[in-house]
């Protein structure tokens, strides 16, 4: 079962592989519609808002957003900085980490109501459980940001996530908290595989913010662990570079 619903202001696109998942996958439309309604900061009367406003204490807060802001510092220190979510303009915006949280917290929901094999898409950052309706890993495309009318890897996903950053969509919208002046106009897109969606999104806006450098910081993620991060990055001129582990991820049956 499968449906595409704009909220958060991006295409959302939930696939549930199993009978009667109607009402499950309900609920997961719905539970992002929750976090739209609270993390939003285009919406008036969201708690992010009300915040920023200073109507709104954080210790006063939901659970949820106080755990969103838990959850960015420690991102903040594991990335040396380069995660913030305060904007150039002063104003708090936790959307860097709440995407991936939100995609992840879907996930698990269908997870736990006893659906193993399932795709949850929000604006291309993609968490799949399990296999597709035909017995087969997920196959998620990477968009060339110098055409994005097609693909430049194919990667076979099971049981992971796929976050990719860049500037080719929306633009200078990314920054680096310890230049908030500069401008990316060196690297355009890199993608980030990790063990769920979560820690995939939050490494790759502020691996994407460190340059040439971030590819090297995401092989670091590795150190002295089994390999759970992965990631594919391509400069302004199409020329892609990519972590030692990446191409088993472009092999469907490894």
């Amino acid at each position: 079962m499968k449906d595409r619903r704009l909220i958060m202001g991006m295409p959302v696109t939930i696939e549930i592989v199993g009978n009667s998942a109607s009402e499950t996958l309900e609920k997961a439309f719905a539970y992002f519609t929750y976090v739209d309604e609270t993390f939003s900061t285009y919406k008036e009367k969201s708690e992010i808002m009300k915040i920023n406003r200073r109507e709104l204490k954080l210790e006063d807060a939901s659970h949820d957003m106080r755990e969103i802001f838990r959850l960015a510092e420690q991102t903040k220190r594991e990335t040396l900085g380069y995660f913030d979510i305060v904007n150039r303009d002063g104003r708090l915006d936790p959307s860097g980490i709440v995407k991936g949280w939100a995609i992840n917290n879907a996930a698990r929901l269908i997870h736990e109501a006893g659906f193993t094999n399932y795709y949850v898409d929000a604006g291309g950052d993609i968490e799949v459980g399990g296999q597709n309706a035909d017995g087969n890993k997920w196959a998620i495309g990477i968009r060339n940001p110098l055409n994005t009318s097609e693909n430049v890897k194919i990667v076979y996903l099971s049981d992971r996530g796929i976050a990719t950053s860049g500037t080719y969509i929306r633009g200078q919208h990314i920054y680096n908290p310890h230049d908030k002046k500069q401008e990316f106009d060196d690297i355009v897109s890199l993608s980030v595989i990790g063990r769920d969606i979560y820690e995939a999104d939050r490494f790759a806006t502020p691996a994407f913010a460190m340059g040439r450098k971030g590819i090297e910081f995401i092989e670091k993620l590795n150190d002295g662990r089994p390999r759970l991060f992965e990631a594919y990055m391509i400069d302004n001129k199409g020329m892609a570079t990519m972590t030692s582990g990446f191409e088993k991820h472009t092999q469907p049956r490894i």
